[in-house]
């Protein structure tokens, strides 16, 4: 067996990785490097020859989810190849192409994009998948900020590697993990653990509960009677934390544009049918189009307002705020940070002037992915034998300082070499 991680051993974000034998290949993710504030950044990848080169050999290409630095290249991939991706993952990519289509100038890579998408293979949680003549994968389900996120166990020549994707321990629906991996994963063995790493060096220490999230919602609730929200429209826990938040609010209605609520009837037509919580239908309202008697309404009663930083929510927010007392108005922002602080290297311009329009804010956010605790956690009950491969961390991170004890931590693998057999090369 050879393991190949092309990128993401020192970078968050970009993430390929590869594992083969002499019969068979297969990739986990293809994903395009994170932009930097509002640009993008160049991606050596991002092109068809590339990929195609890439892709040679290969029987199928699994993402572990839907966020654009796991997925974002494929549409370069041959169309000989297979691709995966969970079933509710794949209509919210289908959602947000159909959106992206309408964008002037990229009308005919869009349409090819979701053209692309629907050949999209799905699987099934703790369902294998064989792949080309030898090798196995089987998805197992992990709370992220995306909706219908997987791990997955690859078996072949005898070996077992377990590939985390992008995981937390402190969502509404995490609680399986670690007994995921105890039934599942641990009996049999791992030989190596493939680990995402984003928290090592983050400083956000302070990492809450999601619930304990929606009770800080609803405490902002009760001091502002208009309450915007800034979070990432596909991050189905959040919608649910701030949703169940103004549940609480009786009167007031939940309302976003047209997109926003396609994604949150999508969820309420899966994920919603399996728990209250991700069921959106309390209050909640489209404002694409003027609708006097909801506008008197939320004059009248206040609101909850999901907003994003486009150009359309900033002549929205622009006509309404006049109209709202400055000391009952908030913007809630429920994302990372580095978005607004003008040192970071992910600041965006763009969105820290969108939140300075508002009289008053407030922070409300809590990662998507493990803390540190989680991630010795993980490491300490998968108990890899031959090595445990950091991806998805920032280049000076360092693993070896979690909380794995001195034999996990002489596993930890960043660079080529072969260890009990399983050749591991590092790009």
């Amino acid at each position: 067996m050879r393991i190949t991680i092309h990128r993401g051993i020192d970078q968050i974000g970009g993430c390929i990785a590869e594992i083969c034998t002499e019969k068979s290949k297969v990739l986990i993710d293809l994903g395009h490097n994170l932009p930097q504030g509002d640009e993008l950044v160049e991606d050596k990848m991002d092109n068809p020859a590339t990929i195609e080169a890439l892709c040679e050999g290969c029987d199928a290409i699994f993402y572990t989810h839907y966020h654009s630095d796991h997925v974002a290249l494929f549409h370069h991939v041959p169309d000989t190849v297979p691709q995966y991706i969970g079933p509710l993952a794949k209509q919210v990519m289908a959602i947000q192409l159909n959106h992206l289509v309408h964008i002037p100038g990229e009308q005919e890579q869009r349409q090819a994009d979701v053209a692309r998408l629907k050949s999209f293979r799905t699987f099934e949680a703790a369902k294998p998948v064989l792949v080309g003549e030898d090798i196995r994968i089987t998805p197992y389900f992990v709370s992220h900020s995306a909706a219908d996120a997987y791990m997955f166990l690859i078996e072949a020549d005898d070996r077992r590697v377990l590939h985390t994707g992008d995981f937390r321990g402190h969502g509404y629906l995490s609680k399986g993990l670690l007994p995921t991996l105890r039934k599942y994963i641990v009996p049999q063995g791992v030989d190596v653990l493939i680990c995402e790493g984003t928290m090592l060096n983050r400083e956000e220490k302070n990492i809450v509960h999601e619930n304990d999230l929606k009770i800080k919602a609803v405490e902002l609730m009760r001091r502002y009677k208009n309450v915007f929200v800034l979070c990432s429209s596909t991050d189905m826990d959040r919608l649910a934390t701030f949703h169940a938040a103004n549940k609480q609010m009786r009167c007031r209605p939940f309302v976003c544009d047209n997109y926003q609520k396609d994604l949150l009837n999508l969820f309420t037509e899966t994920a919603g049918k399996k728990s209250p919580l991700y069921a959106f239908d309390h209050k909640v309202y489209g404002v694409e189009r003027h609708n006097e008697k909801l506008y008197d309404w939320m004059l009248k009663e206040g609101f909850t307002m999901l907003v994003r930083t486009s150009d359309k929510y900033r002549r929205w927010v622009e006509s309404l705020l006049p109209q709202l007392n400055p000391d009952e108005t908030v913007l809630v922002y429920s994302m990372f940070r580095g978005y607004i602080l003008p040192a970071h290297t992910a600041y965006n311009p763009k969105t820290k002037a969108f939140v300075e329009r508002f009289p008053n804010f407030e922070y409300l956010h809590t990662s998507g992915h493990a803390t540190t605790d989680t991630l010795a956690e993980v490491c300490r009950t998968v108990n890899p034998s031959t090595a445990i491969i950091p991806i998805h961390r920032e280049k000076d991170s360092d693993f070896a300082s979690l909380e794995i004890g001195d034999e996990l931590r002489s596993r930890v693998t960043t660079t080529s070499q072969t260890v009990d057999g399983i050749e591991i090369v590092v790009k």
